[in-house]
C-alpha cells in the first residue's frame, strides 16, 4: 500500500501574510483605546511660511513629528510610513467658483534598515498612488528623532513657477500635511482609521504675499538652523 503523504507546507507569500496578520493583530492590542502612537503637529505649532520672488512662490515649513514606541516598533519590522505634503494655489473670483491656479505635492518615505540600524528618508514629487512615482532623493540618519525632524521640514519648495504666475488678485494657498493610512499593508489598516493618534494630519491657508522678497527663504518663527530636507 501507498504510504501516507506528509503534510504540505505552507507556502512562502501565505506564511508571510499570516505572520503579517499576527503582527498587526498584536500591534493593535498593544495600542490599547487611545493610546498615544504619532504626536499629530497640531499639538504643537507648526511653523510655515510664504514667500514671493521674482522666481516665484516658495514655501518653507517645519512641522514638529513625535513617535510613540508602538508605531516606532512597526517601524522596526519593517513596515514604512508615507508622509503627504500638498500645497493648492488659490485664485478667489467673486463672479464665479474660486480657481485653482497651481497643486502641487510632494511624498516623504521613512523606513528603517535593519542591516545598518540607520534610518532613510526617501522624497518624491506627487503622491504614491500616482503612476511611476520616483524617489530621486535619499538620506540616512543615524537616529530616528533625526529622521523625523528632516521629514517634517521643507525649505523653499516650489510651487509655481513665475512663468506660469501673474500673481495678480486675491490669491492664498490651502497647505495640508497627513500621514498616509492607505500606504500601510492591509492588515495594518483594521482600526487605524478609528484611533485618533494615527490619524495624523494638518491644515493651513496661507495668505500669498503682495510685495516680492528679496529674502533666500522665508523667516520661520523660532526657527533654528539645520541642514534643508
Amino acid at each position: 500500500m501507498p504510504c501516507c503523504s506528509s503534510a504540505r507546507p505552507v507556502d512562502a507569500p501565505v506564511g508571510r501574510r499570516r505572520a503579517m496578520l499576527a503582527l498587526a493583530a498584536v500591534l493593535l492590542l498593544a495600542t490599547g483605546p487611545v493610546s498615544a502612537a504619532l504626536e499629530s503637529p497640531a499639538a504643537d505649532p507648526a511653523q510655515l511660511a510664504l514667500v514671493r520672488r521674482s522666481e516665484g512662490l516658495f514655501l518653507s515649513a517645519r512641522l514638529p513629528l513625535e513617535i510613540s514606541p508602538t508605531v516606532e516598533e512597526v517601524l522596526r519590522k519593517g513596515v514604512p510610513l508615507h508622509f503627504l505634503w500638498k500645497a493648492d494655489l488659490i485664485q478667489s473670483r467673486w463672479y464665479w467658483l474660486d480657481k485653482t491656479v497651481a497643486s502641487v505635492a510632494r511624498t516623504v518615505r521613512l523606513a528603517y534598515q535593519p542591516l545598518t540600524r540607520r534610518w532613510r528618508l526617501s522624497y518624491a514629487s506627487g503622491t504614491p498612488g500616482a503612476a511611476g512615482l520616483q524617489y530621486g532623493l535619499h538620506q540616512n540618519f543615524d537616529s530616528l528623532a533625526d529622521a523625523l525632524l528632516s521629514a517634517g521640514h521643507v525649505s523653499n519648495w516650489k510651487l509655481i513657477d513665475a512663468a506660469r504666475w501673474s500673481g495678480a488678485g486675491e490669491q492664498r494657498v490651502e497647505f495640508s500635511f497627513a500621514l498616509d493610512l492607505t500606504q500601510l499593508p492591509r492588515p495594518f489598516q483594521l482600526g487605524l482609521f478609528n484611533q485618533s493618534s494615527w490619524n495624523i494630519s494638518l491644515q493651513k491657508t496661507l495668505d500669498v504675499p503682495d510685495q516680492i522678497s528679496n529674502e533666500a527663504e522665508p523667516a520661520l518663527p523660532d526657527s533654528r538652523s539645520e541642514d534643508d530636507a
